[in-house]
């Protein structure tokens, strides 16, 4: 028993020699290529191995003989230990080559391609990562080539709704200046009317803004829908009966929800306008509320002939003008009016600015893209779809005593 631990502990003293002395070593390649780590390590234990077992065989006293075979079975062992280990290394190094050659592919049009079979489990873990953050890097890109495009339509857009109106404003005010306009009266009732309208826009892209920045404060308060609808349907009642557009109920249930009232009477308010320009004279227009789970859906159904479906995901971006609904009496714009006021030194009456509505044009095409952006700061959603006569808006809210939603990230 004495001898058995004489051995165990001139095995382990010379292994623990060799290790401190070689652990410097496998220190200084722990940065360097997963060859030289893995060499070295190899080379750590190949010689403890041999430390220990040629102090136990020196401690046994055998004979010449015998400790050349025990060196030659070391020196064997060892030699084919370190070439094994060499050998891995080489072919994880080449699979490490392989992946970072792939890793910059990550974000290129082509795409990141994992290599066919990574050596270890470690290397085909960081693959799958590297492929998973490719594709969400192609989804940001796609999202932000849309976001770029709509962004540049959108100040294309408004800046023509800008220039336009200025231009009739500017020759409108050349001609009261110049006192050639026939009706200064009627001229400045239409100057009044277009800054209005101007600051309506202006209003919209303020409102836009905030809502992109995440800065729209909210102020929730327990309401039915049965009064945000009435609300709504006040204030849009005599665009309604100018147009001659009929507003019907259609099913509105008096459920409660908890809401910024202004906010989503805001909402409403810029689906039934928009509606209401979208749909002929003679036709209807109807609101419904009803429960559906924890939520509750309001929708807007018009009849403005439905909308092309390659269109319909696009209605809710800002600027987006979309196809012709339905073109209103045609007449000449302001800006028209005062030019030839002022060309001709004479001028006929004017009708009111008039132009090609579509769903979606609340002045700057940003009506549907508040629509969406107040619902969804309420935790809701937006969404079109064509009916039988034209289109139905929905938008869907918690209902108030739903659950919140949780909170990620």
């Amino acid at each position: 028993m004495t001898d058995m631990l004489v051995i165990v502990a001139l095995a382990a003293l010379g292994a623990l020699l060799a290790g401190l002395l070689a652990a410097p070593a496998v220190t200084l390649l722990r940065r360097r290529s997963v060859v030289l780590s893995m060499f070295a390590v190899a080379a750590l234990a190949v010689v403890a191995m041999a430390a220990g077992t040629v102090a136990v065989a020196l401690e046994m006293f055998l004979s010449g003989h015998d400790f050349r075979v025990v060196l030659i079975v070391v020196a064997v062992s060892g030699t084919i230990s370190l070439t094994a280990a060499l050998l891995f290394g080489r072919r994880i190094s080449a699979g490490s080559r392989e992946l970072a050659a792939a890793a910059l592919t990550v974000g290129s049009d082509a795409g990141f391609a994992a290599p066919a079979d990574p050596p270890t489990a470690e290397l085909a873990a960081l693959a799958a990562a590297l492929e998973e953050t490719g594709a969400r890097l192609r989804a940001a890109q796609t999202r932000e080539r849309a976001l770029d495009a709509s962004r540049r339509e959108l100040i294309a857009w408004i800046s023509h709704d800008l220039r336009t109106p200025l231009a009739g404003l500017r020759a409108m005010a050349e001609a009261l200046e110049d006192g050639i306009a026939p009706d200064p009266g009627r001229y400045h009732a239409r100057i009044r009317t277009e800054a209005e309208r101007l600051s309506g826009m202006v209003d919209d892209l303020f409102e836009l803004s905030r809502i992109q920045a995440g800065s729209l404060e909210l102020a929730p308060t327990r309401v039915s829908v049965y009064d945000l609808v009435d609300d709504a349907l006040a204030t849009a009642r005599p665009l309604a009966r100018e147009r001659g557009v009929r507003l019907v109920d259609g099913g509105v249930t008096p459920i409660p929800v908890r809401v910024d009232g202004q906010g989503i009477t805001r909402v409403l308010g810029n689906l039934l306008v928009n509606a209401i320009r979208a749909t002929p004279a003679d036709g209807t227009v109807a609101v419904s509320a009803r429960r559906r789970d924890d939520r509750v859906v309001l929708a807007v159904e018009d009849g403005c002939g439905g909308i092309p479906e390659q269109d319909l995901p696009r209605v809710f971006d800002a600027g987006w003008r979309g196809v012709q609904a339905r073109t209103p009496p045609s007449g000449r714009t302001a800006a028209t009016a005062a030019t030839t006021t002022t060309t001709t030194t004479t001028a006929a009456s004017f009708a009111p600015a008039a132009g090609q509505r579509r769903h979606g044009d609340t002045g700057a095409g940003l009506g549907l893209a508040i629509v969406r952006g107040i619902v969804e700061a309420h935790a809701g959603h937006a969404s079109v779809h064509n009916a039988a006569a034209g289109c139905r808006f929905e938008i869907t809210l918690p209902a108030a005593d739903a659950r919140p939603p949780e909170r990620t990230g």
